[in-house]
């Protein structure tokens, strides 16, 4: 933080991937709260059912199809697609307490990522979601796969501005970013030998991070198997300290944006040189574990802004156990 940005609890701050300022209200957390809270059943998701969940081996889905006895992860045409073009969703076989903290479940979750995008970006060009909070349908672990015939709008700005810093600078935006981040520190969260988890400068959701791999990597099919399997490792780390924060499986979107693919947008003459792969994870909680951050008036209308320092977001998780609280009780 700057000398003037600690003078003042309000200040702005500049995300040079979407070209977009941020409003900084660091004393907004202090305000007494009165208002609306979530329901607090996505705080006790851990907990066994006795139904058998739908998206679970052998469950009964709501289309008339069982779901395969599937032991490890499984892929399947989504019953009730966004799109008209691909849309699948993704699971695991472990019950909702082992989700993503075995590191076996979170690496078979990883090479799948790179098999379906192998298998999808020839055609396509181009998430996880977690809670009730974030709109998750089912809690039961799973995610979304998404190839589309057009390049969406965030994607679009990203290429866009990245192009821009590398045609300026010679060099990648992100690879900058986290050179000078890993320097500071004061926003890492977790860093490994290949990747680096840190709250962004620019962060909107409360406890926002960004995984970046420490390399240039282009898309999630250049990853070797050692960057794999540390990937899978310190996902698993990050997950345990989100649900440590509030003693609650902590809600999130969160999704993959990397170079884009598909026959038109790789043709000769296209370089994507200025891209960089990166993680981006969206949970919604700011006071408690059933009380999120709301979008409304001003930063609907006007411009978003965030109640929290992204100083203070990743000093929290970063000083959270690296044992899930469910172990110790």
């Amino acid at each position: 933080m700057s000398g003037e940005e600690r003078k003042s609890n309000n200040y702005r701050r500049y995300n040079p991937l979407l070209d977009e300022w941020i409003i900084v209200a660091g004393n907004r957390v202090s305000r007494p709260w009165t208002g609306a809270s979530t329901h607090s059943s996505y705080a006790t998701s851990f907990q066994l059912t006795t139904t058998l969940n739908p998206l679970a081996p052998g469950g009964m889905r709501s289309s008339g199809k069982t779901t395969p006895l599937y032991e490890s992860v499984f892929v399947f045409d989504n019953d009730f697609p966004s799109f008209t073009n691909y849309d699948d969703v993704t699971e695991t076989s472990e019950s909702h307490d082992d989700e993503l903290f075995q590191q076996h479940t979170t690496l078979a979750v990883v090479h799948l990522w790179l098999t379906q995008f192998v298998e999808l970006a020839p055609k396509w060009k181009w998430v996880q979601n977690r809670g009730a909070a974030v709109g998750s349908s089912n809690n039961h672990p799973h995610g979304q796969i998404w190839a589309g015939s057009f390049l969406p709008n965030l994607p679009m700005r990203k290429d866009e501005n990245q192009r821009k810093y590398y045609e300026k600078h010679g060099r990648s935006l992100l690879l900058d970013y986290i050179e000078k981040e890993e320097k500071k520190k004061e926003r890492v969260v977790l860093i490994n030998d290949h990747w680096i988890v840190v709250v962004p400068f620019w962060a909107l959701w409360p406890y926002e991070t960004m995984v970046i791999p420490r390399r240039a990597v282009k898309r999630l099919s250049e990853l070797t198997e050692d960057e794999q399997v540390s990937l899978a490792d310190i996902l698993r780390h990050l997950m345990i300290k989100y649900d440590n924060i509030f003693k609650c499986a902590f809600p999130f979107g969160m999704g993959w944006l990397g170079a884009p693919t598909g026959e038109e947008l790789t043709q000769v003459g296209r370089d994507y040189s200025h891209w960089q792969l990166h993680l981006i994870v969206h949970p919604p909680l700011l006071r408690s574990s059933t009380v999120p951050k709301y979008m409304a008036g001003y930063e609907i209308l006007a411009e978003p802004q965030r109640d929290i320092t992204a100083e203070m977001a990743a000093k929290t998780i970063r000083d959270q156990s690296e044992v899930h609280y469910t172990k110790n009780e």
